[in-house]
């Protein structure tokens, strides 16, 4: 079972880099935070706050979920569109901090993994938590300004206000108590301010194939 575990930051171009190496490698691609927003749209439906943790946890353990590439389901629908919204992404940092939500996402994330014998799985807290194990563990981060400018591109919005977000959702991150944002001890921490997409995804893609060759020779 190979597995390339991508963590990083909010806008530091995880999405669009994993799904290129899971290309490249051949691998299936998980999004992560895919399942954390679908639970997010679950408690928008059931106009279920999202500090609630109880209410929330609830909701991670009962509703049905699946990722598969880009696509997302929620009790069968296909919300892959749906959970893009700014209304979701405002708050899926706050329902992500509760620990009985990590703990329900974690373990559906490992099934998908092993039930897919491995991919290129991006996220959060792949690398420290969810699959320690990884063969290769990537920390992807870009300066703050490079982060917003790209978000901005991507979304639209103002910078300053788009890069004042970016910065609570950091701070949300890295201050939760369950497995806060922070790059393992054995995580390459790739920097891709300045980097077009097609030079970090060499970057990684040569350092997965650099550990392929450890392994099997």
């Amino acid at each position: 079972m190979t597995v390339i575990a991508i963590d990083g930051p909010a806008g530091a171009g995880k999405s669009t880099v994993a799904k290129m190496v899971a290309e490249s490698t051949g691998l299936p691609y998980l999004d992560t935070g895919a399942m954390y927003r679908c639970v997010a749209l679950q408690s928008i439906r059931e106009s279920v706050e999202a500090s609630d943790e109880e209410a929330i946890a609830r909701i991670a353990q009962t509703v049905k979920i699946s990722v598969e590439g880009v696509q997302s389901w929620l009790n069968d629908e296909d919300v892959s569109h749906l959970i893009r919204t700014t209304e979701i992404a405002s708050i899926v940092s706050v329902i992500a901090t509760h620990s009985p939500v990590r703990t329900a996402m974690r373990s559906q994330q490992q099934k998908w993994i092993n039930t897919h014998g491995g991919g290129v799985v991006e996220g959060r807290d792949i690398g420290t938590v969810v699959f320690p194990q990884a063969e290769v563990k990537i920390f992807l981060t870009a300066s703050p300004e490079e982060r917003a400018t790209r978000r901005v591109g991507q979304s639209g919005g103002n910078i300053a206000s788009v890069a004042a977000s970016i910065a609570e959702r950091d701070r949300i991150d890295s201050e939760r108590i369950d497995s806060p944002l922070r790059p393992a001890e054995d995580a390459i921490v790739v920097d891709s301010t300045g980097l077009d997409i097609s030079s970090v995804v060499s970057i990684i893609v040569g350092h997965f194939h650099a550990r392929s060759g450890e392994i099997n020779g």
